[in-house]
């Protein structure tokens, strides 16, 4: 009925799989997103979603400040979904799709 020998080898494949995902949450503070819109304002955020540099250019301190706003949240929500793509890119890497897509924050 029941096999110890199977539960092991899967407990030790969970273990092995739950250290890699581990590694890969390590490493997303090293990968650098960059977003910018059209030169005003650019952000960059690593793959835990941590913001690491917003810059305004001169030219966008003369626009409107309803544009100017508009672009920032334009260009943060553009940068945001770009470093949670990256993550499920290697999350699913590791896991095979095995999360069905479910959506972890900061993973």
């Amino acid at each position: 009925m029941f096999n110890k020998g199977n539960m092991g080898k899967m407990l030790k494949q969970a273990q092995a799989m739950q250290s890699k995902m581990a590694h890969v949450q390590e490493g997303l503070k090293d990968v650098i997103i960059e977003e910018s819109t059209a030169g005003l304002f650019t952000v960059k955020l690593n793959g835990k979603l941590e913001i690491l540099d917003v810059t305004l250019s001169d030219e966008a301190m003369s626009e409107d400040k309803d544009l100017l706003e508009d672009i920032i949240l334009t260009t943060m929500k553009k940068a945001l979904q770009k470093a949670q793509e990256e993550a499920a890119t290697r999350m699913d890497a590791i896991t095979g799709n095995m999360l069905g897509g479910l959506n972890f924050p900061g993973m």
